[in-house]
């Protein structure tokens, strides 16, 4: 049990780049990007989270959706992309693919008598989408979208957003990301968050540290 999380009542799993895979949509047109295609993809994500941050500091509130417009017009001059491409990548990133371990993990934390649900920055018409594509809808007992209050992760009313849904207290919930802001923020509020580390890096210095680290959804199985 020394190695276990143990209390969880709910397993809250971040959107992108946790469940769904936000290279893919650049990735699938990479031909016509070229071979800088990866470290467009890394502006275009980079610029997106700025923007959620700056937009929350503001208080000048705009969806995940208007953002993710922005920053890839912004990613694109950046690295002098064909505006041509545009509706093209916008049209894949409604359509981003699903890691393939993700139904299997929800079905175990099923079996488990876990309640499982989506925290996420996207919108409820994006995180349907995406859900319904990679048929995982009903493994999901909510999508629960920023857009309820407005404000982007990590600020911490998002992450009690999941403690309101399901009367719980932050330490039975098990929060998933792979990014490390998002651990951060969730681990200050009280969670049980594991850190989705699939591409090696090196985690951020901002004080709280994952409860456990893993490299792909699967480990979770060993965890829980």
């Amino acid at each position: 049990m020394k190695n276990k999380i143990t209390n969880i009542r709910v397993c809250a799993f971040d959107a992108y780049g946790t469940c769904f895979d936000i290279n893919s949509a650049a990735r699938f047109i990479k031909n016509k990007i070229g071979k800088s295609w990866l470290t467009f993809s890394d502006t275009w994500r980079t610029t997106q989270l700025e923007y959620t941050w700056l937009r929350s500091l503001m208080r000048n509130h705009a969806d995940f959706w208007k953002i993710t417009k922005d920053s890839l017009n912004y990613a694109m001059k950046e690295h002098n992309i064909n505006k041509k491409h545009t509706n093209e990548l916008l049209k894949l990133y409604k359509d981003l693919q699903v890691y393939p371990e993700l139904k299997e993990t929800l079905l175990y934390l099923k079996k488990k008598k876990i309640k499982t649900c989506i925290l996420s920055n996207g919108t409820p018409k994006l995180l349907d989408q995406l859900t319904k594509k990679a048929k995982v809808e009903n493994l999901f007992d909510s999508l629960i979208s920023i857009e309820k209050i407005k404000i982007y992760k990590p600020d911490p009313r998002v992450y009690k957003l999941v403690t309101n849904k399901y009367s719980c207290k932050p330490s039975e919930v098990c929060f998933l990301s792979s990014n490390s802001w998002d651990v951060v923020g969730s681990r200050s509020f009280g969670f049980q968050s594991i850190w989705v580390n699939r591409v090696n890096k090196n985690f951020d210095i901002l004080d709280f540290k994952p409860k456990k680290t893993i490299s792909d959804l699967a480990q979770l199985k060993k965890l829980i």
